[in-house]
């Protein structure tokens, strides 16, 4: 193993790089560790922060667990029931859904994606054509097949922070999934109401990401994530100065602070400036950012 200099040395020239894309002007702060903002249509990176740091995504996950269901044209409208296996797979986290109790398979992947619900990507993993382990084999191939080179998926719900991604591999997973109806219809559908059965009960959820849930904006794709390891995240495809753009935000400092980046972004395309940034979250930034850089350097040394 190398020297500690060394390491110190390879940390600071990981410090040095740029971290910003192209042109951009350097009076676009932003809340969040590491972000992207991309033209959907062209692939051209309109700004970036730290895009090829890879990172735990969290429920930014269960993007890719739709996609995966929807390859596999299991039918929607086949009723899966809940199980213990499921609430085994999420270390029994909170779920209001009951064990034994049903919902058509459409409905779990609204609600993975709108709520975030970890049950209901669970249940879907654990009843994929052989079973959960084949389910997260699925997820890596495609997002190998997406060229998601520094991607790993180990669960279907996000919950263990060895999901990890960039921001670069993340704006690619976006795209690919704005091209799915139901991910557009599913991940920004505002409020629902599912309606179990077996027993039969009602359950009433929300959009996690406010944007979309008092529908102050249109999205074609919208996922949120947070863990304590990932921070809070977001990505969006949405429109912007009449251009779709794909937007990433990973590990934000405080619950609003990814929502907020997306409005900086927004004012930064629209009118090239973005507004002001909190100083506790730029020092949030700057301490995370110091964490994951060193952890990077230390790998790229071993």
């Amino acid at each position: 193993m190398r020297s500690l200099s060394s390491l110190i040395t390879a940390i600071l020239i990981i410090f040095s790089g740029s971290v910003f894309a192209g042109n951009t002007q350097e009076r676009l702060k932003l809340a969040s560790v590491s972000a992207l903002a991309m033209d959907a249509e062209s692939g051209e990176l309109l700004f970036q922060k730290h895009a090829n740091l890879r990172m735990p995504i969290a429920s930014l996950t269960k993007v890719m667990t739709a996609m995966v269901i929807l390859d596999s044209a299991q039918p929607l409208n086949e009723n899966i029931r809940f199980s213990d296996v499921d609430r085994r797979a999420i270390n029994y986290y909170f779920s209001r859904i009951r064990v034994g109790s049903e919902l058509p398979r459409g409905e779990l992947l609204r609600l993975a994606l709108m709520s975030s619900e970890n049950l209901a990507a669970a249940a879907l993993a654990n009843n994929y054509p052989g079973g959960e382990r084949q389910f997260v084999a699925a997820m890596n191939a495609k997002a190998a097949e997406l060229g998601m080179k520094n991607t790993r998926f180990v669960d279907s719900s996000g919950l263990s922070p060895k999901n990890t991604s960039t921001a670069l591999d993340l704006a690619k997973m976006v795209a690919a999934a704005a091209e799915y109806p139901e991910i557009k219809e599913y991940s920004t559908t505002p409020v629902h109401t599912a309606n179990f059965s077996r027993p039969q009960y009602r359950l009433a959820y929300v959009n996690t990401n406010p944007l979309l849930r008092y529908e102050r904006w249109q999205a074609d794709v919208s996922k949120t994530g947070y863990l304590d390891l990932a921070g809070r995240c977001l990505v969006m495809k949405t429109e912007v100065d009449d251009r779709p753009v794909v937007m990433v935000m990973l590990d934000s400092f405080g619950k609003s602070s990814p929502v907020g980046d997306a409005g900086r972004i927004k004012r930064w395309i629209e009118n090239g400036d973005s507004g002001r940034v909190a100083s506790s979250a730029l020092s949030y930034q700057r301490n995370k950012l110091a964490g994951y850089m060193a952890k990077q350097a230390t790998a790229s040394l071993r």
